[in-house]
């Protein structure tokens, strides 16, 4: 078989991702198809099961790939239009030797790519380089493999709903962002008690009523004015392939990953008492502090969904998660990343708080805190200049905490800086229990950037 060079801004460190018609095409899925295939193949497999979104290229892309995978000899259990998890889903319950989700995720309609599974772990890193070193060289197994449909769907909602415990009778807005969750969510929110609002439960590729990413706030929007004018308990937002999750309490108020991981805690914790729960290295102290009285053991880790699933797994942690609001259960669930999964257990986590996510809301320490800024820097530079500022803290005597870049804690506060993994940006974030020891916090960041060369960014 012809030998694939794939565009090199594709091969990315959690996926492979580009824009369609200009660094990815259908020549890269059956490449890809091709790769993989030959890899599980190798690997004493024959099974993959592949899934795609709503973008408007997902279809053609599926086609390709399973092409390319049928000629290494594959058998292709084809899943259908639905969310990542419900590819992740097909894996761990067919079960397969691994599985490809065709999915841009949250970025802009014009951009797709695909998601892999070997067995019941994520690909990621250098087995992502490794795919594009082979299809370079034109190292495939040649074969003739099978394709069937099949239809998880109801299975998987289903499977859902199995963990869903007592009959809450909330209002729940529910926004699906126009995303590739659409279908699901309709189905559990039929079988759900109380009453549900549906908001973009459409999948279309286009995302006309605001992009779906609802760890931003703009795009919450919409979701928060139909909780206050309908005068619902909660509302839930999901992103692009519904594998991260929103949600604002009955007052409109925003709850960020790390606030929603806090509340999840409490609930796995009762089950698994003194239990290690992950979560990444943007995520607020509160967090870390919360998780510690109530008897757990917090774990710092880098960010990145594919690096997170894996230390859990090495950890045996019931529970993890991410600012960014993937959620990952292995508590009675299979240990990865499902939003509406997530949304069940919110559900069911409230009951301390009388079904109501804004006491829980009110309970939290006051902290004042930056979103997660991110700012372009130039690629040969990102890491060298956090090793820089990392080195110029330490010697100052500092607090720091280096899994992921370097985290400086500073009195009662702490400030952030590290490389994003898949994009020429630095990220940045700090948090401190005032408005004053905030802005201090931001000027100590600032001064470590301007003695690296650099013009801090607007905080």
């Amino acid at each position: 078989m012809t030998a694939h060079s794939f565009d090199p801004t594709l091969l990315r460190e959690y996926d492979i991702r580009g824009i369609f018609g200009q660094t990815l095409s259908t020549d890269d899925a059956v490449a890809l198809g091709r790769a993989f295939g030959s890899q599980i193949a190798e690997d004493g497999g024959s099974r993959v099961a592949v899934g795609y979104d709503g973008r408007l290229s997902s279809p053609e892309l599926e086609a390709a790939l399973v092409e390319g995978l049928v000629s290494t000899g594959m058998q292709v259990l084809r899943v259908g239009l639905g969310p990542t998890p419900l590819l992740y889903y097909a894996v761990c319950e067919l079960p397969a030797d691994g599985g490809i989700m065709v999915t841009g995720s949250h970025n802009p309609p014009d951009y797709n790519g695909f998601k892999m599974m070997l067995a019941s772990g994520s690909v990621f890193g250098s087995q992502i380089q490794e795919l594009g070193q082979r299809a370079a060289e034109g190292r495939f197994v040649e074969g003739q493999g099978s394709e069937e449909r099949s239809d998880l769907m109801t299975a998987y909602v289903d499977r859902l709903l199995r963990d869903f415990k007592g009959a809450h009778n909330l209002k729940i807005a529910w926004d699906g962002g126009n995303g590739a969750a659409g279908d699901a969510m309709r189905a559990l929110t039929k079988r759900l008690p109380g009453e549900h609002i549906l908001l973009n439960a459409e999948i279309d590729g286009t995302f006309p009523a605001h992009h779906p990413d609802p760890t931003v706030a703009k795009n919450l929007e919409q979701l928060i004015e139909t909780v206050q004018r309908e005068g619902c308990d909660l509302g839930f937002a999901f992103d692009g392939d519904g594998d991260r999750i929103g949600a604002v309490d009955g007052q409109g108020r925003i709850l960020w990953g790390d606030q929603l991981m806090l509340l999840l805690a409490r609930d796995v914790l009762k089950a698994h008492p003194g239990a290690t729960i992950i979560a990444d290295v943007k995520a607020s102290q509160m967090l870390f502090d919360g998780i510690a009285e109530l008897g757990g053991q917090p774990l710092m880790w880098k960010t990145g969904h594919s690096l997170i699933k894996a230390k859990m797994k090495e950890t045996g942690s019931p529970f993890a998660g991410e600012m960014s609001a993937h959620l990952f259960f292995a508590d009675h669930f299979y240990g990865y990343d499902d939003a509406l999964y997530g949304a069940v257990r919110l559900l069911n986590a409230l009951e301390t708080y009388g079904d109501n996510l804004a006491a829980f809301r009110d309970s939290l320490p006051q902290l004042t805190n930056t979103p997660e800024i991110r700012f372009p820097v130039d690629e040969a530079r990102k890491f060298d200049i956090v090793e820089e500022v990392a080195e110029r803290v330490k010697k100052s005597g500092a607090e720091v905490i280096d899994v992921d870049g370097v985290r400086v804690r500073d009195g009662d506060g702490w400030w952030l800086l590290r490389a994003s993994n898949t994009q020429d940006v630095l990220v940045a974030r700090c948090e401190a229990p005032s408005d004053t020891g905030l802005q201090r916090l931001k000027l100590l960041l600032g001064e470590q950037l301007r003695q690296s060369g650099l013009e801090p960014p607007e905080f």
